[in-house]
């Protein structure tokens, strides 16, 4: 059962207004958005965003490939984003590079969408991509026309240049790419500390930031979609529903007052309004507390820790120091009797985070609850969560996508180009050929008995005469 308090329509022409809050508030020193096969110097998608078409002259700098072309879709999906429209085909590594002026975390974002054509199938396509020493997508293909994916990451960035290779797998002849972000990130994004928790332990690490990580789900609890045009980092939150496992007891609380961002606590980047505005709780009536617990279950890919990031805002208390509650991760104890009061200074309707990194499990599932503790009290909120990000982490080898490194990667394609070759060696051989020749010819015009012997008294001009054919061109 939903409760809405202090819901009313100003409050939701405000979340549309506060979009020009948020682009004002943050401007990427990096920002590089790229129409990949578009000749169009501007292209503006269904976010009010300008891509650079890799075709114009101000975004033809950072590509340098051979053998590509592009490819227009000629009946695009209706209400589809303009920069599905055009695609960049690669049939070779091939690569895009980018000036970085401001080093530390950058958001880069791929975007795919097959799509029919009449000279070729663009959905046979299966590639590696490779950014900065990392392993971003290994054996990636696309799965189903008409559906457009985005990859989003999160990449550390130490260089002056960013470069981002495409290569098409053995499987494949080809490599497809619509569109490409690049974009630095806020300082305060990735913290290089974190809880580490397991069923063994529970302590802080640290070293996080100089990672790169796969977003793989970002949901806002209790809420509805947000799409990127109402997040300033450009961010898609989906609903919770299909996520929840147990939430019989729960509630689903809206509400329609202002997020009170503070100096050193969680920014409008780290999280959106329309997140921490939103949440799904557990409040206690007849003065008893509920024996239970929300508990979410995110499927995951085994072989890689994650970055679980919990948004936390106490949007629902009527007054401070009411709230606690234990969060758990995986079945174990992450946090236990977390006091929202003490972690925002004593304000209400403050935002505050939690970064924890944890192990996959064999059974390919995430599991994040909130539940009373024992310092709960009857008459309040028992528990609280408003977001959460889950974000998958580099291996050992550098990649977050197989037991692969950037080098196995890049030797897998042949050096050189082979057919190149063998036109070389045959070019050779002809040119051998036509060499012996003439200088048969020339030192024995005038014998006209076939295989007579050669004269030992010949000049030495004629010796030579041959090295004044012209050469032949290769």
């Amino acid at each position: 059962m939903a409760i809405h308090r202090n819901l009313c329509f100003f409050s939701y022409i405000t979340f549309s207004l506060l979009y020009f809050t948020l682009v004002a508030s943050f401007s990427p020193t990096d920002h590089y958005l790229i129409n990949c096969g578009s000749t169009d110097p501007t292209t503006v998608d269904i976010d009010n965003r300008r891509f650079t078409g890799d075709l114009s002259e101000s975004g033809s700098q950072f590509l340098s490939a051979t053998r590509t072309i592009s490819v227009i879709d000629s009946s695009p999906v209706s209400n589809l984003s303009p920069i599905y429209h055009t695609a960049r085909i690669f049939t070779r590594p091939s690569k895009y590079s980018f000036k970085i002026r401001d080093k530390g975390t950058h958001l880069v974002r791929f975007h795919f969408h097959g799509f029919n054509s009449s000279k070729f199938n663009l959905l046979d396509v299966q590639l590696h991509v490779l950014a900065n020493g990392y392993v971003l997508l290994h054996d990636f293909s696309i799965e189903s026309a008409g559906s457009s994916i985005i990859k989003d990451y999160m990449i550390w960035v130490d260089t002056e240049i960013l470069e981002i290779t495409f290569m098409p797998s053995k499987k494949s002849k080809r490599v497809l790419i619509n569109a490409i972000e690049v974009i630095s990130a806020p300082k305060d994004l990735i913290a290089d500390v974190g809880q580490y928790v397991s069923c063994e332990k529970n302590e802080r690490v640290g070293g996080l930031m100089r990672n790169a990580f796969e977003t793989v789900h970002r949901v806002n609890m209790g809420g509805s979609k947000v799409t990127p045009f109402n997040d300033s980092l450009w961010r898609t939150w989906v609903p919770d529903d299909q996520f929840l496992k147990s939430g019989d007891g729960s509630e689903v609380f809206y509400f329609g007052g202002r997020i009170k961002y503070q100096k050193g606590g969680a920014s409008r980047e780290v999280c959106p309004d329309n997140v921490y505005n939103t949440a799904r709780l557990i409040s206690s009536s007849k003065d008893s507390i509920p024996d239970l617990n929300i508990t979410w279950a995110f499927p995951v890919v085994e072989g890689y820790k994650y970055l679980v990031r919990m948004h936390f805002c106490d949007i629902a208390s009527v007054s401070l120091g009411m709230i606690f509650f234990n969060v758990y991760v995986n079945g174990n104890l992450a946090y236990e009797n977390l006091d929202l009061t003490a972690m925002t200074n004593e304000l209400l309707a403050s935002p505050f985070y939690a970064d924890f990194v944890v192990d996959w499990e064999t059974s390919g599932v995430l599991a994040i609850s909130v539940g009373p503790s024992k310092l709960s009290r009857p008459d309040a909120i028992d528990a609280i969560l408003n977001g959460i990000e889950i974000m998958k982490m580099n291996n050992s080898m550098g990649s977050l996508n197989g037991a692969v490194t950037e080098e196995s990667v890049v030797t897998s394609w042949p050096k050189g180009n082979n057919g190149v070759l063998l036109s070389l060696i045959a070019a050779v051989c002809l040119l051998l050929t036509a060499t012996i020749i003439m200088r048969r010819r020339s030192i024995g015009f005038k014998d006209v008995v076939a295989w007579s012997a050669l004269p030992v008294d010949i000049p030495d001009v004629n010796l030579k005469s041959s090295n004044k054919l012209p050469a032949s061109k290769v």
